[in-house]
């Protein structure tokens, strides 16, 4: 008997069409798992939405019927924010919608448009630059902007809506306290229309900075536990913070 003959026989390929048939379910199954997860990310995203805007909207609703002073008002734009750091940019526009048109039934349109004006717009603003890992001066300032127009939006709202020019009511205070500031610092001169308009802004600007960078203290810390974290503060804030 020769070498060769001794040798074992080597398996022929098998190219049978059950081969390619094997292979083809294999790669059917594959591809069944992965299309349901991505099924899933609509629902998810449709429930997460609805969920996190009518959060937002009972935040508001809440506040309004039962004052419980700066407590909530602090987390006004958080839901719609968390929807943006979530789901993108689409997904808050919706929950803004959303929340407006559920507290539009709730409490009706001219308090849902109070609402609407700005805080929902300021999820979305404030989503967007944490999003982006914008610094905390830049969206804190953005935010200032947006919540001082949002005051003003106010004003000219329910000036129309009680025939009444509110801003009057906003210089008779300022001018109270500005006096006050005249005579502690013993200046006997009578502070001008000008002047009190100009410190009825600046009072209004420094008012919705304070409150951004508290809403941006308690993002911070309410986000990380959530597992969809902002931008870090800083660094003379954690410091702060670790006190």
């Amino acid at each position: 008997m020769s070498i060769l003959n001794s040798l074992p026989d080597e398996p022929e390929e098998n190219s049978s069409p059950e081969s390619h048939n094997s292979l083809n379910q294999d790669l059917d199954q594959q591809e069944q798992l992965k299309q349901p997860q991505l099924k899933v990310d609509a629902p998810l995203r449709m429930v997460e939405t609805a969920f996190l805007a009518s959060a937002a909207s009972l935040i508001w609703f809440i506040n309004f019927y039962f004052p419980l002073g700066p407590v909530l008002r602090i987390f006004f734009p958080v839901p719609i924010a968390l929807v943006y750091l979530r789901w993108g940019k689409r997904a808050s526009w919706m929950a803004a919608v959303t929340s407006g048109l559920l507290l539009s039934v709730l409490m009706g349109p001219v308090r849902s448009l109070l609402f609407v004006m700005p805080f929902a717009f300021m999820g979305v603003l404030l989503g967007a630059t944490w999003y982006r890992r914008v610094p905390w001066l830049v969206s804190i300032t953005l935010g200032t902007v947006l919540g001082t127009l949002g005051v003003f939006f106010r004003l000219w709202l329910l000036s129309i809506l009680s025939g009444e020019d509110l801003w009057i009511y906003v210089i008779n205070q300022v001018t109270e306290l500005t006096e006050w500031i005249f005579l502690r610092l013993g200046l006997l001169a009578t502070p001008s229309v000008f002047v009190i308009q100009i410190g009825a802004i600046a009072l209004i600007v420094i008012n919705n900075f304070i409150y951004l960078f508290i809403v941006h203290l308690a993002a911070w810390l309410l986000l990380d536990r959530l597992g969809n974290p902002i931008p870090r503060p800083p660094n003379w804030v954690q410091v702060l913070m670790d006190y």
